[in-house]
């Protein structure tokens, strides 16, 4: 009987424990974690202190109990491995609650003990008020703080995914915040028109964004930043980035890679045979250009935690590596970026272009349109799209997974020209913005309408003596316009290109780059040699000039309409009555945890319905017999188990975890025959 020993859960480690059992029903399993918790939605835990997602127990995903129950597998939680024995196939553990020291034998072992968050070590670090976020544990800290001690001011230190969708979480809170990026701007990951549009979202909010910038020192109600600037905070966020866990790694040997994860090899295999490894402690191969880099990432970490487990089993699943597809939603913005950015794909000697449009993500006379952008880089050589981003409300993600889909696969700008994508008028467009952004590339590469994206302007105007057109309507103009452009709207510009000088270059722009497209074509025309039309036009400056700013001429930034999260109605404080037992302290007590609506589509014969989330806040009474017979279960037995917990933390002795409904009803199935 093969014996797979599993180091971690949650993504990776959960992932490989199943998979392992639905290739061998007959592999002893085993899974050690060091938290208390195996399989839990980690990426959903800011939306529960936002308040968006209700109900905590939803995020718990599987429970020792669960595990074992649907897979055979044996969990050991508070479970910290301290050596991996290589020659004799043996590792060591301690319980971190009672210090027993025990060892697992293993025929393969695989790893998978993701990262933890960077703690900068600086004054006032590790004050009380200073918080991470990335287990259960860190989200109920921060929630009992923002009920107990009612802070007002919050500092969120990092503009990556999780700062800011803790950013969204405090202000839906009440809290006044403001977050602080070491880089140019926040999702430093992507280009500073995109993040640009996820900054004006925060600025719209009332969240202070302070870029450029580090905190050096916590006080008690303050941060000091490196720029002498103190800003209030009676709560401070750090999220700054994740480390990769190695130590044990390290200690027994294993080969590290050049971008400071665990090497692997293409079936996720290290430098030990016998020893495999998945999730954001591995480095992995990009997708793109071939570099090994570290993408701490759920969907990566899940797929390889599959595979992983197939190839400990005999398999010969290569693993193709990734290309970072991410995205974030900031308050109703949208922002995501996968493969390469134009920098990144020159910085490694890739001849590579890109394009912007921001198009309407459906019909614009069918209610409710909203601007997508889209940016696709690509080799301008052979047309190969090489990764890009996109940013809006509503329909950037859908464009985002078509480039993820066409970077992964290797195609050409010309191919997503001529996709037929879906289309009806509440959907899409009949040309959708994938489709336009490819026809601009085309445009760009074959030079019938030459084109530069805002990132390239100052580069580009560097030695010119260069002129502007704005060829928009006059009030667009007055509101905002690159100072020292000539206003000439598209209409007009026929009867009045005669004046403009052949011998210059020439930048026409207007809203989003169509009609200037049309008035380089005018020009062109009628004899104009020189003209280039800049690639997403007025919106994409404004936003590039918001986070990063231009050398070479100045833009007047646009006025943030001021929005809010809405007057929402104030939540009755007033504590539920608490639900009463009318059965006898000393007769079988049978309780569903799960949710009013669940229970209402099928439940146990007599069973009664408290919610975990009722269990949890104190909000039933059971009687005063501690001896009394409690049964709880729940849809898969991972609330009951904590249910269990919870009632015997209270000191109720006899209670046991029934699992699932169908566990029970199965129960019931046995005592009718």
């Amino acid at each position: 009987m093969e014996k797979i020993v599993i180091i971690g859960g949650v993504a990776a480690g959960a992932t490989a424990a199943a998979k392992a059992r639905r290739l061998s029903p007959d592999a002893k399993i085993v899974m050690l974690e060091a938290g208390p918790d195996i399989s839990f939605a980690n990426c959903g835990l800011p939306y529960y202190i936002a308040g968006d997602i209700k109900s905590r127990s939803k995020l718990i995903l599987q429970s020792p109990e669960s595990f074992k129950e649907q897979y055979d597998v044996d969990v050991y939680t508070h479970t910290i491995v301290s050596s991996i024995d290589k020659e004799n196939n043996q590792i060591k553990a301690i319980d971190s609650r009672s210090g027993e020291t025990r060892s697992f034998e293993y025929d393969k072992l695989i790893l998978a003990q993701g990262g933890r968050p960077l703690k900068p070590e600086f004054p006032g670090s590790d004050r009380d008020h200073v918080f991470t976020l990335w287990t259960l544990e860190d989200m109920d800290k921060i929630s009992a703080h923002l009920e107990d001690e009612n802070p007002k001011n919050a500092v969120v230190v990092g503009g990556g995914f999780i700062g800011l969708e803790m950013v969204e979480a405090l202000v839906k809170r009440g809290l006044n915040v403001s977050v602080v990026e070491k880089m140019d701007h926040v999702m430093s990951i992507m280009d500073g028109e995109i993040a640009g549009f996820v900054e004006q979202e925060l600025l719209a909010y009332g969240v202070g964004v302070h870029t450029n910038t580090a905190v050096t020192q916590i006080k008690s109600d303050s941060v000091i930043l490196d720029n002498g600037e103190e800003l209030d905070a009676d709560m401070v966020l750090m999220s700054i980035g994740v480390r990769p866990t190695l130590q044990l790694a390290i200690d027994a040997g294993l080969a590290i890679g050049e971008a400071g994860g665990l090497l692997v090899n293409d079936q996720l295999q290290t430098s030990d045979p016998n020893i495999y490894a998945a999730g954001d402690m591995v480095e992995i191969e990009h997708r793109v250009n071939g570099k090994k880099v570290r993408i701490p990432l759920a969907g990566p970490a899940n797929r390889q935690g599959r595979i992983a487990a197939e190839n400990a089993l005999g398999g010969n699943h290569s693993y193709m590596g990734a290309i970072g597809t991410s995205v974030v939603r900031v308050f109703e913005a949208v922002a995501g970026i996968t493969g390469l950015s134009l920098k990144q794909a020159r910085a490694l000697g890739i001849d590579a272009d890109a394009v912007v449009v921001h198009k309407e993500h459906h019909t614009s006379y069918y209610p409710g349109a909203e601007t997508v952008t889209v940016q696709l880089v690509y080799d301008k050589n052979t047309g190969v799209i090489l990764g890009g981003q996109t940013a809006g409300y509503k329909g950037a993600d859908k464009r985002l997974d078509v480039i993820a889909t066409a970077t992964a696969s290797k195609l050409k700008v010309s191919d997503i020209a001529d996709v037929d994508f879906a289309y009806s008028p509440p959907i899409g467009t009949a040309n959708d913005a994938m489709n336009m952004a490819a026809y601009v590339a085309e445009n760009r590469m074959s030079g019938y309408s030459p084109s530069v994206t805002v990132s390239e302007l100052d580069e580009l105007l560097k030695g010119q003596d260069a002129i502007a057109i704005d060829v928009r309507d006059i009030f667009a103009y007055q509101k905002s316009h690159i100072q020292g452009a000539i206003h000439i709207p598209l209409e007009v510009l026929p009867e009045q290109m005669e004046q403009l000088p052949n011998d210059r270059l020439i930048l026409v722009y207007d809203e989003f780059g169509k009609k200037s497209h049309q008035a380089l074509r005018t020009l062109v025309g009628a004899g104009f040699k020189n003209v280039v039309n800049i690639s997403g036009g007025h919106t994409s400056l404004q936003r590039y000039a918001l986070t990063i700013g231009f050398e070479e001429f100045d833009i007047n930034l646009l006025d943030i309409e001021a929005k809010s999260i809405g007057a929402q109605e104030e939540e009755q404080k007033e504590e539920a009555p608490k639900k009463e037992d009318k059965k006898s302290d000393n007769g079988l007590l049978i309780v569903d945890v799960r949710t009013e609506g669940e229970f209402r589509s099928g439940a146990f014969p007599n069973a009664v319905n408290i919610p975990l989330d009722d269990i949890m806040q104190n909000k039933v009474d059971l009687g005063s017999n501690p001896n009394r017979e409690i049964v709880v279960y729940c849809a898969s037995g991972a609330r009951s188990a904590y249910a269990k917990q919870v009632l015997m933390q209270r000191g109720y002795t006899n209670v046991m975890n029934g699992g699932g409904i169908a566990a029970m009803m199965s129960r019931l199935d046995k005592m009718r025959n």
